[in-house]
């Protein structure tokens, strides 16, 4: 099975699309995983203009709001205006979840459930131990009040790590 943005015959992962029926993603190459969460290149989404003719709805979605963060890209613009989407589609793409503000070292945002990698040694107060640089911290939890503060499992202990100090995987 191809990515589902660039049709690239690699290892795929799963992208949540949010704001339209549970469950619903795409299945994406680390490629186009890495610029739906960050920074879209914008001779790689290049590829939209064929992904967003998809009969997937997912699919649709995503390229419209990639094809809208590339907008002062004339090529983006201009497949923005030709795309023609059902209004339960336009919905969905209006429906979009709020972005986290939680970003991690590179500026990524990070989400509830990722997983992350720590960029330094970190020593755990009270714990008697020191989280080391490479760390992987599977299945986070996202701090309400605090957008600098996420929660992981580290050692078998449940700690609080700065944002800045990890980087998505």
């Amino acid at each position: 099975m191809p990515c589902s943005l660039c049709s690239a015959d690699a290892a795929l992962e799963f992208l949540p699309v949010g704001g339209g029926p549970e469950g619903a993603g795409v299945q994406l190459c680390a490629t186009c995983r890495t610029q739906a969460d960050g920074s879209p290149d914008p001779d790689h989404m290049r590829c939209l203009g064929s992904a967003m003719w998809s009969e997937e709805p997912a699919v649709q979605v995503l390229a419209v709001r990639l094809l809208a963060r590339l907008a002062e890209h004339g090529w983006a613009r201009d497949l923005a205006d030709q795309l023609w989407l059902d209004d339960e589609t336009r919905a969905w793409v209006e429906n979009a979840p709020a972005e986290s503000a939680h970003r991690d070292s590179n500026g990524a945002a990070l989400a509830q459930g990722d997983t992350v990698v720590l960029v330094k040694d970190l020593p755990v107060k009270g714990a008697g131990f020191t989280a080391k640089r490479g760390t992987a911290v599977r299945g986070i939890s996202l701090v309400a009040d605090n957008p600098e503060h996420i929660e992981g499992r580290v050692e078998g202990q449940r700690i609080v790590i700065l944002t800045k100090y990890v980087k998505r995987k």
